[in-house]
């Protein structure tokens, strides 16, 4: 025990680039807005479970405990333990976890504050006018999926890998961050403000994606090639913006996606901005569903166009594209009158959102706070690489804190 407390001062002690451990610590406790943050140095106690530094008063540690969510949903693999998340012994605050890229299929091992020790707590970040920013210092060796957050997927999907679930649970997402999803590499916000689906596809859509990529670094690598590897992920929420925004080393970008209807699920909301826009014209529209759900329609604000460049112009007839803060439309005018308008890009960075964060009932059916991975039917992989810090914030962080943030991992 007395060399695992020397080894333990010797890291925090140690300087990195300059500045102490502790004093990186400091850096982030002392933010303004601190929920939560995983160092992975503070303990229970030496060998017992990591804890968070919290603000002063703040009555849970949001200890981590070590799980198999295989195990918990489908009755199969084994139990997992911190034997399953080797360390690297150093990092930007002086110590990282590894998730593993596994191979058996009924293991995909997490760190996890289960509900009952969250729920109602500074951690549970939702309803409406609720801000959140999460932020994780990482080594991406592969993967685009969950960082941390509380966002369990839900296993009552519909899938091959769901037939022999012995738990079936409804989606109970909240807030995330990813390493990309549908842009592997990004900085990936994720917000729900239902738990479950979005624009009527099967999962949940309301998600950005920041411009810059991360690269892949084996977890294998030398010490000195991992030592100028850190990444800093994160998301923010701002419920008065109403955007979720993505940001990678303290830089956002911005990020399109043209032609949404090509894509494999982001042409789901292109439909909802479709059918939200017909059910604005009096009469049932060629195209118009009247079954689609009303508070499902995904119209951001068009008031306005930042740009107009005219396409083609005829005597009668003018085609427009029309920029606006979140879409790019192409608009027909026929003798001064709008007789034609088609969506041809979604801003994906920063992404519109109008809604609260999803508040799960008081029946214990919310979901836990997971690290490395979440709960989701497809059982994937997701990320894989080093972990060195995960930090949570009741507000949106600004751009230059953030830029603050990636400085510690350099």
């Amino acid at each position: 025990m007395q060399r695992l407390l020397l080894a333990a001062t010797f890291l925090l002690s140690a300087p990195l680039h300059g500045q102490s451990a502790q004093e990186r610590v400091a850096t982030v406790t002392n933010t303004p807005g601190l929920v939560a943050f995983w160092d992975f140095t503070q303990r229970e106690a030496p060998g017992k479970r990591f804890t968070a530094h919290v603000p002063a008063g703040a009555t849970n540690d949001y200890a981590l405990d070590a799980g198999n969510y295989i195990k918990d949903l489908w009755n199969a693999g084994p139990s997992a333990s911190y034997a399953d998340f080797p360390l690297l012994g150093s990092g930007p605050f002086g110590q990282a976890i590894r998730i593993k890229q596994e191979t058996n299929p009924d293991f995909r091992p997490l760190l996890f504050v289960p509900r009952t020790r969250l729920h109602d707590s500074p951690l549970d970040i939702k309803g409406v006018g609720k801000a959140v920013t999460v932020v994780v210092w990482a080594i991406r060796e592969s993967g685009n999926h969950a960082l941390a957050g509380i966002w369990h997927e839900g296993t009552d999907l519909k899938e091959k890998t769901t037939e022999t679930i012995a738990k079936v649970e409804r989606g109970q997402r909240q807030y995330a961050l990813f390493a990309g999803l549908n842009k592997e590499g990004s900085a990936c916000g994720h917000v729900s403000e239902n738990g479950a689906s979005s624009f009527t596809n099967k999962y949940a859509l309301h998600k950005c994606n920041s411009a810059e990529l991360s690269p892949k670094v084996p977890a294998d690598a030398s010490p000195e090639v991992l030592a100028k590897s850190w990444q800093t992920f994160a998301m923010t929420f701002d419920s008065k913006t109403q955007l979720i925004t993505g940001w990678l080393n303290g830089q956002s970008g911005d990020r399109w996606l043209d032609n949404p209807q090509k894509d494999k699920l982001l042409s789901f909301a292109a439909n909802a901005w479709l059918q939200g826009r017909l059910a604005k014209i009096p009469g049932l529209q060629e195209g118009e569903d009247p079954k689609f759900p009303a508070d499902q329609y995904y119209n951001p604000p068009e008031d306005k166009p930042v740009k107009v460049t005219v396409l083609a112009a005829e005597e009668t007839t003018r085609q427009e594209l029309r920029e606006y803060a979140f879409t790019k439309v192409k608009v027909t005018v026929t003798n001064g009158q709008e007789t034609a308008r088609e969506l041809v890009a979604l801003r994906l960075n920063p992404w519109w959102y109008p809604h609260g964060i999803y508040q799960p009932k008081n029946d214990g059916t919310g979901g836990p706070f997971t690290i490395g991975r979440v709960i989701h039917s497809s059982r994937g992989v997701g990320f894989t690489g080093w972990i060195g810090g995960v930090a949570v914030f009741d507000r949106a962080l600004t751009a230059e804190e953030l830029a603050k943030f990636h400085s510690l991992a350099k």
